[in-house]
């Protein structure tokens, strides 16, 4: 990543993400350090296999240490857009492909520590292929009833954090 030192002082440079020092002022006059991660934003997908399946993944996470259920995601790569992140990381998780997009509004994952930036949306009139998932991607499709996922969220099932933003989204969206 490129950190500019306007931004703050490098404290780590990866090839992912860079962590830098910045000052924050507080209320009483002094200033405070405070280390954020700098991360170039990501995308996150709904694949909609038909209006009552969703296509979730089973995504090894090493961080955690166990698999998740999730929705397809990347990581953005400038300068490609969001939308052309979206196709390009559906087809290669899933190895679907859409007709249709919908973009729904974008969020921040952790914005106490990170600043990545979720540009989250819907595909639909899915068409099934082969996916090209990356070496060491440990990913297997998981195609659910929309009422399954809801209640995935719900049991705590789904734990990961952009997969219950974009199901409950969608599913508040498509009841108007």
């Amino acid at each position: 990543m490129d950190s500019s030192s306007a931004d703050g002082r490098l404290l780590l440079s990866t090839s992912r993400f860079d962590v830098i020092e910045v000052m924050q002022a507080t209320r009483q006059g002094g200033n405070r350090p405070r280390q954020v991660i700098i991360h170039p934003g990501a995308v996150v997908i709904l694949p909609m296999v038909d209006d009552d399946h969703v296509c979730l993944i089973r995504n090894e996470r090493v961080a955690v240490g166990k698999t998740l259920v999730e929705l397809p995601a990347g990581t953005m790569e400038p300068p490609a857009t969001p939308l052309q992140m979206a196709v390009r990381e559906l087809k290669e998780e899933t190895g679907y492909t859409a007709e249709r997009w919908r973009e729904m509004p974008a969020f921040y994952m952790s914005p106490g520590i990170l600043r990545e930036q979720m540009h989250s949306f819907v595909a639909e009139g899915l068409t099934a292929g082969e996916h090209a998932r990356e070496a060491g991607e440990n990913i297997d499709n998981l195609v659910v009833p929309w009422s399954e996922a809801i209640a995935m969220v719900e049991s705590g099932e789904i734990e990961d954090a952009k997969t219950i933003c974009a199901l409950l989204m969608w599913d508040r969206l498509r009841a108007r």
